[in-house]
C-alpha cells in the first residue's frame, strides 16, 4: 500500500495515461463521503483531489445557531449546503470519483441522489461526538452500499484505537475501522484504498 501512495504523490501534478492516451478507457467509479456536521469531509476531499475540487460552501449566518451544533467544532464558518467533488486516479487507469455529502439533518434529503451508482462510502467519525455518525452508518446498512468508518482525529482530542470505536459503534467487524488524519493526503488516499478494497471483498462473484 505505501508504494502505491507514494506513486499516486509523485504523479500529483502529471496527466494521467487515460488522459493522454485516447486507446486507454478508464475504469471509473464513484465514493460517497459521508458523516456528520463539521467531521471532515470537504477536508479529505480537498486533500486527495488531483483536481480543483468543486464545493458548495456557504458561510455560516446567525440562522444557523440554534440548528448547527458547534460544541466541537467552534472555528468553522462555513458549510457543505449541496456536495464536494473531486476526482483521484489510482494505479493509472482506475478513476474514483468522490462525492462529499452536506452533513446537516435538513440537507439529507440529497443523500439517495448522491449515492447513486457508487461502489462505497466512506464515513466519517469524530470521537468527541461519535453520534453524529449514525444516520450516516444507518443509511448504508439499510441500502446495503458497502462502507468503511474512518476516525478523523483532531488535535487535542482524546486518541482511542480502532477497536474502541469499533466497540462503541457497534460495527461488525467485517467493517474496516481505520484511524486516519483528513487533512494529509497519504492518510485520507490510504482511507480511499481500503474502501475500494473492501468493496471488492463483498461484492458478489
Amino acid at each position: 500500500m505505501d508504494s502505491a501512495v507514494s506513486e499516486l504523490l509523485e504523479d500529483e501534478d502529471q496527466l494521467q495515461p487515460w488522459q493522454t492516451d485516447r486507446s486507454r478507457a478508464p475504469i471509473a467509479t464513484k465514493i460517497v463521503v459521508a458523516g456528520g456536521f463539521g467531521v471532515g469531509k470537504t477536508t479529505l476531499v480537498t486533500a486527495v483531489s488531483e483536481i480543483t475540487p468543486l464545493q458548495t460552501e456557504a458561510l455560516m449566518t446567525q440562522a444557523s445557531v440554534g440548528t448547527d451544533d458547534l460544541s466541537g467544532t467552534p472555528e468553522k464558518t462555513s458549510t457543505t449546503v449541496a456536495m464536494d467533488f473531486g476526482r483521484i486516479t489510482l494505479d493509472n487507469d482506475l478513476v474514483l470519483y468522490l462525492f462529499g455529502t452536506p452533513g446537516q439533518q435538513r440537507f439529507w434529503f440529497m443523500w439517495d441522489d448522491l449515492m447513486r451508482g457508487a461502489i462505497g462510502a466512506v464515513v466519517l467519525a469524530d470521537t468527541r461526538r461519535l453520534s453524529d455518525c449514525f444516520p450516516a452508518l444507518d443509511y448504508f446498512e439499510s441500502c446495503g452500499l458497502p462502507y468503511i468508518v474512518a476516525v478523523n482525529h483532531f488535535d487535542g482530542s482524546e486518541e482511542f484505537e480502532a477497536d474502541d470505536v469499533r466497540e462503541a459503534l457497534t460495527v461488525g467487524e467485517h467493517i474496516p475501522v481505520l484511524i486516519m488524519d483528513a487533512r494529509k493526503r497519504i492518510s485520507a488516499i490510504e482511507s480511499l484504498l481500503a474502501l475500494v478494497g473492501h468493496a471488492l471483498d463483498v461484492a458478489p462473484e
